[in-house]
């Protein structure tokens, strides 16, 4: 089963990190990263054990995309 769950990663210049969150899990699924690559692979890491953990997943968020012509 294929799950399509949203990460945001935004540059944090107080932390001076990435910041990672996970909005389908809620405002304390979150982590980062010193680089984009390390905050991508905490982010995946996070998002596994909360998927391995909970029996009650969220909806994932649906994006339409918009393609300019």
């Amino acid at each position: 089963m294929k799950l399509h769950y949203s990460i945001l990663i935004q540059w944090s210049d107080e932390d001076q990190c990435y910041i990672v969150s996970l909005p389908e899990f809620g405002k304390y699924a979150r982590t980062h990263g010193d680089t984009y690559e390390e905050a991508v692979k905490n982010a995946r890491e996070v998002l596994e054990l909360l998927i391995e953990d909970n029996n009650n997943l969220p909806q994932p968020n649906i994006y339409q995309s918009v393609v300019a012509t």
